[in-house]
């Protein structure tokens, strides 16, 4: 069992969107943030993301070795220059996401790292809240808890995260711990990056929408937002989650329109969906901090802008790091499952109790 005293902890991120991976530092006990410290990114080249994007909705048993050596190796680089790092929380690359057949798919070795890295690695974070009914995500709500008492919240927050799949974390900085009643809600609303990232793939063979410039040019398809809408996820109560393979209907609904017309509803249908889960929440949050690659898009902000209301803004206006805050969330987590402390409530995953996901490896001994 590992000491309640600050320890320098190093956490990695790989999400959805595909875009590479990101590396942090954090002080922490696993209850209270003391500081942050540095991050690293390592991109994936183009060839790299289509290897990654041709294993999406893979399982275990499909043959995936070339993918996982990717993912590992990828870690590796970008984990190995920090030092005098006492534990890494690896989350892996999700693959594929079923909870409602109690199965999620994180690809990657944390056994691996630790012999590579020669520190203990907290992994597979997912499996244990999903095998005991729990959606398995959103995981960094605890951590979200933790960034709200560090900047000194005192009413309701909100934390929207836009990477591949938004999801939304409701806080309420008042109560002690994330696991108390009423203190956390958290849940995915809906698209993010992902169905974007791929039109522009597909369409001009680029990562992403540079500055929201296609979405800026077209117009919004009212009557595909509106079909979206009906579909039943949207009526179902939180905690719940998405896979990135989730979002097939609304994709091909596009496939009609020009790219910019696409782009344009795409980007609506991420306003409009988190504006639907805003309504699940207990109390409108007093502020919206957003965070993740989405919040760097102009058009996606602007959406967001015309579809919420009260104050919405970057993370980085309260002095956190948007584009490192997953990767600070599974060093956090990690500290967690190290101290035997949960990282899942029913809040938060609709799991039954709390649960403390995640596999401690520690380096293999040398003979």
């Amino acid at each position: 069992m590992w000491d309640a005293k600050s320890t320098r902890v190093l956490g990695a991120m790989s999400g959805t969107s595909l875009d590479g991976v990101d590396a942090a530092v954090i002080e922490t006990d696993g209850t209270e943030i003391f500081s942050f410290g540095e991050t690293a990114y390592r991109p994936y080249t183009g060839k790299e993301q289509e290897l990654l994007r041709g294993a999406l909705g893979s399982w275990p048993s499909a043959d995936l070795e070339p993918v996982a050596e990717l993912i590992e190796t990828a870690h590796a680089e970008v984990l190995a220059p920090f030092e005098n790092v006492a534990l890494i929380g690896f989350h892996g690359q999700t693959l594929a996401h079923d909870p409602a057949n109690k199965r999620t798919h994180q690809l990657g070795d944390g056994q691996l790292l630790a012999d590579a890295l020669a520190v203990p690695v907290v992994w597979d974070f997912r499996t244990a809240d999903v095998a005991l009914g729990g959606q398995g995500a959103p995981l960094a709500p605890f951590f979200h808890f933790a960034c709200a008492r560090s900047i000194g919240a005192s009413e309701p927050i909100a934390f929207l995260n836009l990477g591949g799949v938004a999801n939304l974390t409701w806080i309420d900085p008042r109560k002690k711990r994330p696991e108390d009643d009423g203190a956390l809600l958290a849940f995915d609303t809906g698209p993010a990056n992902a169905p974007l990232n791929d039109l522009m793939m597909d369409w001009f063979g680029e990562a992403f929408d540079k500055d929201g410039e296609t979405a800026a040019q077209g117009s919004a398809d009212a009557e595909i937002i509106e079909t979206y809408l009906k579909d039943p996820f949207f009526a179902r109560m939180p905690p719940k989650s998405l896979d990135r393979g989730d979002f097939l209907n609304l994709t091909q609904a596009v496939d009609a329109l020009s790219a910019a017309d696409a782009a344009a509803t795409l980007v609506e249908a991420i306003a409009v969906t988190v504006s639907e889960g805003l309504k699940l929440c207990p109390a409108l949050p007093e502020q919206i901090l957003v965070t993740g690659g989405g919040r760097k898009n102009p058009a996606i902000m602007k959406a967001l802008l015309s579809s919420l209301d009260g104050k919405i803004s970057p993370v980085e206006e309260v002095g956190l790091n948007g584009d490192m805050l997953e990767a600070q969330a599974f060093a956090y987590l990690a500290m967690r499952v190290a101290r035997g402390l949960p990282t899942s409530s029913p809040s938060t995953t609709g799991v039954a109790g709390l649960v403390g996901g995640g596999v401690v490896s520690y380096p293999s001994q040398l003979d």
